[in-house]
């Protein structure tokens, strides 16, 4: 259990150490059990349930006036918002 921890970088007290030598026995156990399971003829699968899309449909609705949104920004110039040059140009 210490060369363990050590991979992990954990300080356990011994207490601890003997707590998780039960707790990895127990989770090592689990595992044995999972690859004993007949797998032939399952498909892989990224997840258990069937995944749908649950995002609404895009449609075309009502949009902002252009004039009207540009009027409101600090600084607009040419149809466009303008802001501060963030990259130097080549």
């Amino acid at each position: 259990m210490e060369h363990v921890a050590r991979l992990a970088r954990l300080s356990l007290t011994d207490d601890e150490a003997e707590r998780m030598v039960g707790e990895l026995s127990g989770i090592l156990e689990h595992v044995e059990d999972l690859a004993a399971i007949d797998l032939d003829g399952v498909p892989p699968t990224a997840h258990p349930l069937p995944l749908v899309n649950v995002l609404r449909a895009d449609e075309v609705g009502p949009t902002l006036d252009r004039e009207e949104v540009l009027a409101a920004a600090p600084d607009a110039a040419d149809g466009r918002f303008r802001v501060p040059r963030i990259l130097d140009a080549p």
